[in-house]
């Protein structure tokens, strides 16, 4: 059976939060910025350092095989947090993803600006998130994305039956066994209760292969040529559509140059059509060529990460529901304030990496958060979390007192 490759690449950068003391709070408004005792907290380090390791080069290869390859396409999704510090640190990177867009043959999906979890808690603050996003990509690359894919590829059917009735075509999430049932990922979806959009779900198992085992010397199937995964896509007989979603960062950042990633995804186009009938599809393009095999129904929210692929990765601890649930209690303040600085600075502090870095998961689980937290611990996340959200309360105040 002919079979196509939906390749989604996620690209994202956090505003980190710096060791931000007790004692700076009331003095010192500086988040985010040159936290030198700490290079892993220097967002303007960090994002240069990915951008040269990942982005670049990682984009060098895709032109190649979209000039290369006619019949190649893939889609992206930026985050508004990346796309500025992309503008402000590293423009040349930004320039190489604008040549990805000029093929033509590049999607670009929405998301929430800030890579938050606003919709569990503000649907306002969402769908404010949503329109900065789509007016960024459109400002940025010419085009409307008519895909969705939430924070986290967190899903459920009330964030799908939102998605239908604004009128995207499609929206992105985990291909969770427990949700997937008999059911394959490797097939386009509807939602339940929805009327138009499609679900498109993530072959987690080979995703997983290229984004965290490709390296792994003591995985049974290292090392992973093009060859033998190819030949196990092509294996699934039934698959209509595997759906390849992962990190921008495995390219160069998760999976060094040394381990060959770079040549593994470079042949990649030339191995799999070498076979009648295969070909890569964008996400609009796979709901264009392929009916709903079934409806879908996740009433419990879904995610990407860890064993339970729900959202306890960010909110599974009390200092994480401490943590999010102060900074959306501050909306309403906030936002009266009509402070951009103050707003811009509430709003990065939405991201779901702040979260992410306070769990306290331990085991198989626990090693992955550790990899991706620049903080020694997840308390030092939360307490620096904390006196951020002391420090923005006293400039909401000055600012209410003037206002007097």
């Amino acid at each position: 059976m002919n079979k196509a490759i939906c390749l989604y690449l996620h690209v994202h950068q956090p505003y980190r939060v710096r060791h931000y003391s007790v004692f700076d709070t009331g003095q010192n408004h500086n988040y985010f910025y040159m936290d030198e005792n700490h290079p892993d907290l220097n967002n303007q380090d960090v994002l240069r350092k990915v951008a040269h390791k990942s982005y670049i080069p990682t984009n060098q290869r895709l032109l190649r095989m979209l000039q290369r390859h006619p019949d190649f396409c893939l889609s992206l999704s930026m985050t508004g947090t990346l796309l500025e510090q992309l503008e402000q640190w590293a423009p040349e990177a930004l320039e190489s993803f604008k040549q990805l867009a000029a093929t033509g043959r590049v999607e670009f999906l929405c998301e929430t600006y800030h890579h938050s979890l606003a919709f569990f808690y503000s649907r306002f603050e969402f769908e404010k998130q949503v329109r900065m996003h789509l007016e960024k990509i459109y400002a940025t690359f010419g085009q409307v994305p008519k895909v969705f894919r939430n924070t986290e590829l967190s899903y459920n059917n009330d964030l799908a039956l939102w998605a239908d009735k604004v009128g995207f075509k499609g929206i992105i999430t985990e291909g969770w066994d427990k949700v997937l049932g008999w059911r394959s990922s490797n097939h386009v979806y509807r939602p339940v209760h929805t009327e138009q959009i499609r679900l498109l779900m993530k072959n987690y198992k080979l995703s997983d292969d290229v984004a965290f085992r490709f390296s792994d010397r003591n995985w049974a199937e290292w090392p992973l040529t093009t060859e033998k995964f190819v030949h196990w896509i092509n294996s699934n007989d039934d698959a209509e559509v595997i759906n390849l979603f992962m990190d921008y960062e495995t390219f160069g950042e998760h999976q060094w140059h040394e381990t060959g990633i770079f040549d593994f995804l470079e042949h990649l186009p030339r191995e799999f059509t070498q076979f009648d009938g295969n070909r890569f599809l964008t996400p609009t393009q796979v709901i264009a060529s392929f009916e709903a095999k079934d409806t879908i129904d996740v009433p419990e929210t879904i995610t990407w990460a860890d064993t339970e692929r729900d959202l306890s990765a960010w909110l599974g601890n009390s200092m994480q529901q401490e943590a999010i649930n102060a900074i959306y209690q501050m909306e309403n303040d906030v936002l009266e304030t009509g402070d951009h600085e103050l707003i811009n600075d509430w709003r990065r502090l939405q991201t779901s990496d702040h979260f992410y870095y306070m769990c306290t998961k331990w085991f198989n689980d626990g090693d992955i958060h550790a990899y991706f937290s620049p903080y020694e611990s997840p308390y030092d996340g939360f307490i620096a979390f904390m006196n951020v959200l002391r420090d923005l309360r006293v400039r909401i105040d000055i600012i209410k007192a003037g206002k007097r």
